[in-house]
């Protein structure tokens, strides 16, 4: 008996690996060499392509589509209608729909995404990154950076915890939970391991 939960309207094809307690909701479609970790919640018409890599305790709201090249770590949250790609230049004519087309995009622990929001392939959405409902990403996204708009630009930083940051005229933030961050320039904040 399996571990995991697939409704009745799922598809899961043969030898994709799901981990426990895992539950795949309404009319969503695992391919056979897709990997999905340990309790992840997959929304209503969700699409998981082979070579996909899905950590732990992921949630992928209705309507999103991870396609070949997509890597997400643990905790990540992909909104609903949110979109990935994974080739660069599309044409139908001259199609680029083999392994060796698709390009990697990494989205890092504790990273989320907001709703209809469009990743485009090939960069690095790092831990804990907040990406705004509806903004358009086209390059790397720093850790802790909250961003937003078409293109999307740095608009400002959150916490691990979900708390916006506000930094101290030494560049230092403290959230609701008690961890401290430290800005160290407009494109960087790390994650301190103690209170100063």
């Amino acid at each position: 008996m399996a571990d995991y939960f697939v409704h009745e309207s799922a598809y899961v094809d043969e030898g994709a690996e799901i981990g426990k307690g895992t539950k795949i909701w309404h009319f969503s479609h695992v391919m056979g060499k897709a990997r999905l970790g340990q309790h992840c919640i997959l929304g209503q018409n969700v699409f998981v392509a082979n070579q996909v890599t899905v950590g732990n305790f992921c949630k992928i709201q209705n309507n999103v589509s991870l396609y070949e090249g997509i890597i997400l770590e643990d905790y990540v949250f992909c909104g609903p209608s949110m979109v990935f790609t994974n080739v660069k230049t599309p044409r139908c004519e001259f199609p680029r729909n083999t392994s060796d087309d698709y390009f990697t995009t990494l989205v890092k622990r504790g990273a989320s995404i907001g709703a209809n929001a469009t990743i485009v392939c090939g960069i690095t959405l790092h831990e804990g990154a907040f990406v705004a409902a509806g903004a358009v990403v086209t390059k790397n996204v720093p850790a802790y950076a909250i961003v937003a708009g078409v293109p999307a630009k740095i608009i400002g930083w959150m916490s691990a915890y979900g708390d916006v940051l506000v930094f101290n005229t030494k560049g230092y933030a403290t959230d609701s939970q008690g961890v401290m961050y430290r800005k160290t320039n407009d494109d960087c904040v790390q994650k301190l391991d103690s209170a100063r």
